[in-house]
């Protein structure tokens, strides 16, 4: 596929809900959504980027910045035939992973789109569905916790990930447990704590967690190691795992015993695919993360989950968890058993609404190939 055109737009989402974590509140979320044209073909890609540089440097500027004068330039009117076609021809570009992982999304699409195949297909999926939980973010009390938890649950969410942040910890546990019991639990520090906080891991160590999410600093994997070493619950890493590297790095450190996969934090879903496989060698389970996509990193996300080694529900959760009305359709919704289906069209199987993608739109910019 010759690509001709390329389009990068600016989107802010407003959320149904206030997001809280460790790292601050979010009312809105804002992304970067890339079109790549070619042979009479569209293909679309998400950069879960954010404004300000909290879960990762990279910002909506810094990945405009990244698309529009490296990345962009060096696959526009060349002709691309499988995504690693396009990730040798920015390869010099180091870093700028969620912009890349952007653009490489979007000729995913495309490319699976020219075969007729959709993406879960192409990367290998194996489900027609996969399993999801929903991610509930800190709140103003325990009681305010177990409202919101009780609400998901009714909706028929099967597994609860709680934020957690110091001084915020203990007690949040407390109250899910006592009031729902065995419900399948897991807590997400968003990399707050330290070494030094051990103890509020080992007191956490008894409450039957599926898991605890990157307790330590977003760079860490050596201390980790440490901290596992004192837990019988799983540490997941997140924040640490930057590619393949990583999560050997961390695997063999024995930093972790699960690791979530986020497409934007990794480079893409080459990357991704290739944490998968390593930990699928390894025993080591995997997950998908959320990153508060519109329905187009979403359907990315659920092609990507429905690989054999997702053993774990994701963060992927329907469409209405987070926005009033998705910039797709069909909108993501919550099946039977706690699960999304895996879309079966052509590319990410979803269509983009122009108008609602218009609404969103805060800037836009375009680029064309030289006629040939």
């Amino acid at each position: 596929m010759r690509i001709e055109r390329i389009e990068i737009r600016h989107t802010k989402m407003e959320l149904v809900s206030a997001f809280e974590t460790s790292m601050g509140v979010e009312r809105h979320e804002e992304h970067i959504i890339v079109r790549v044209d070619g042979d009479g073909l569209t293909g679309w890609g998400e950069s879960a980027v954010a404004p300000g540089p909290f879960y990762s440097y990279e910002t909506v500027g810094t990945a405009w910045h990244a698309l529009r004068d490296f990345l962009i330039p060096a696959v526009l009117g060349r002709t691309v035939a499988e995504p690693a076609d396009a990730a040798a021809l920015w390869s010099r570009v180091r870093g700028h992973r969620m912009a890349k992982a952007g653009l490489e999304a979007a000729l995913w699409d495309a490319l699976a789109k020219a075969r007729g195949l959709s993406l879960a297909r192409m990367l290998g999926g194996v489900r027609d569905r996969v399993p999801v939980g929903v991610s509930v973010g800190l709140q103003e009390n325990p009681e305010a916790l177990v409202r919101k938890v009780g609400a998901y649950l009714e909706e028929g969410y099967g597994r609860i990930k709680i934020k957690i942040a110091p001084g915020r910890d203990a007690a949040l546990v407390k109250a899910v447990r006592a009031a729902f019991g065995p419900v399948p639990l897991q807590v997400d520090a968003n990399s707050a704590y330290s070494l030094d906080d051990a103890p509020i891991f080992e007191a956490l160590d008894g409450a039957g967690l599926l898991l605890i999410e990157q307790p330590l600093s977003h760079e860490d994997i050596f201390d980790h190691a440490k901290l596992q070493a004192r837990l019988r619950t799983p540490i997941c890493l997140d924040e640490s795992i930057h590619s393949a590297a990583d999560a050997r790095a961390a695997v063999e450190m024995k930093s972790c015993r699960v690791i979530n996969i986020k497409p934007g934090r990794v480079g893409g879903l080459l990357e991704s695919a290739a944490i998968h496989d390593y930990c699928a060698g390894r025993g080591l389970p995997v997950w998908h993360g959320g990153m508060l996509e519109s329905g187009i990193g979403r359907a990315a996300n659920v092609a990507l989950a429905s690989l054999p080694n997702f053993t774990l529900p994701g963060d992927i959760s329907a469409s209405r968890r987070y926005f009033k009305q998705d910039i797709v359709e069909p909108e993501f919704v919550l099946g039977p058993g706690s699960t999304l289906a895996v879309p079966t069209g052509p590319g990410i199987g979803v269509e983009v609404v122009p108008d609602r993608l218009a609404r969103v739109t805060e800037r836009i910019e375009t680029f064309r190939a030289e006629a040939i």
